[in-house]
């Protein structure tokens, strides 16, 4: 019985694949993943928030947002500056997320905070992950002295702190601007992709199609960026979005320190060591700073579990109701007599 449901299981999934390219079968399987699916919608529903609130102000761009204040200004203080939005009735009211000592709009801080620790992990996750793939895929596909040296390299940056290193570049580049910052941060974070990728590309190089594409007389970048990387999207991907997720933490981590963005700017973290004596009397000032980077790291960690389901073929994906019928209806079939033998 349990040999033919497990039959039935894969019929059904080969079905459902069958003339599919390899892209559309890893999109359906990400896309039935619940968590990663509600996370990327929390996500792309705090990244609309944000900079629909305050507007976008970078790169040339002066594109004013729907919220009547600025993270900048300085307003006449009301409700004694507690929060003023209510759930029931629903209503923002005039400083939904509260009001600082001199009457600064929270919800705006907040905002402009999110803007910024999201340009900056997006930048960090390409950075980083720029940097590893190329130095594991040289390492892994060329060997010998070029793996030595650069997973001598990649040992080097290793061993050091990071939060030390992070930390003394961070003081360097604060008064440079968060972009500036996310670019260093990015050269420190790309060690540990460098190895998965390395190890990755180890294996594949020795598979057949590789050895195809030497043969027809492939270089060795085509083969690399052609044929190994792609192959090895997987690890890449997965790695990247836990690489950002680690990358807001550390950004709070240096900016709760005063080594990240620098004011007039804020950050998620940098409002949290704006207000970090102010804990035990305005403890609002602390609670949506938080609950907003609780939210976009646990998001980004979901998205990478999805991913990693979908680019991983040995992961039993989850089967849907049309699917789960059809192995209930196996199970439950009663198996066929035989016929017993003529006497």
């Amino acid at each position: 019985m349990t040999g033919a449901v497990e039959r039935s299981e894969n019929a059904i999934e080969m079905k459902e694949v069958e003339g599919l390219s390899q892209g559309k079968i890893i999109f359906r399987r990400f896309i039935r993943h619940k968590g990663a699916m509600i996370s990327l919608v929390i996500l792309l529903l705090i990244v609309v928030l944000s900079y629909s609130a305050v507007g976008i102000h970078a790169l040339g761009l002066n594109i004013p947002g729907w919220w009547k204040y600025s993270y900048t200004q300085i307003n006449p203080i009301v409700n004694n500056t507690q929060p003023t939005l209510t759930l029931w009735p629903f209503s923002l009211g005039e400083h939904p997320f509260g009001q600082d000592e001199v009457g600064r709009d929270v919800f705006a801080e907040v905002m402009r905070g999110t803007q910024q620790s999201i340009m900056i992990i997006v930048v960090i996750g390409l950075v980083s992950t720029t940097i590893g793939a190329v130095v594991g895929a040289c390492a892994g596909y060329f060997g010998g002295r070029i793996d030595g040296l650069l997973m001598r390299m990649t040992d080097m940056v290793i061993i050091v702190p990071l939060i030390l290193l992070a930390a003394i570049v961070g003081r360097y580049a604060a008064g440079s601007g968060s972009f500036v910052l996310a670019l260093i941060l990015g050269l420190l974070l790309w060690t540990s992709l460098a190895r998965l990728v390395r190890g990755e590309v180890l294996a594949l190089r020795e598979r057949e199609f590789v050895e195809a594409a030497r043969v027809a007389g492939a270089s060795n970048r085509r083969i690399m960026f052609k044929h190994i990387l792609p192959n090895a999207a997987g690890v890449i991907i997965v790695s990247a979005t836990l690489t950002m997720s680690a990358a807001i933490l550390l950004e709070a981590a240096l900016s709760y320190l005063g080594l990240g963005v620098q004011p007039p700017d804020v950050s998620l973290g940098s409002l949290m060591n704006l207000y970090q004596n102010a804990f035990e009397t305005r403890p609002w000032l602390f609670w949506y700073t938080g609950v907003f980077i609780i939210l976009i790291a646990l998001t980004i960690n979901f998205i990478g579990d999805g991913l990693r389901d979908a680019f991983d073929p040995r992961q039993r994906r989850v089967l849907n109701r049309k699917a789960k019928a059809a192995q209930t209806a196996a199970r439950e079939k009663p198996s066929t007599p035989q016929p017993e033998p003529a006497a």
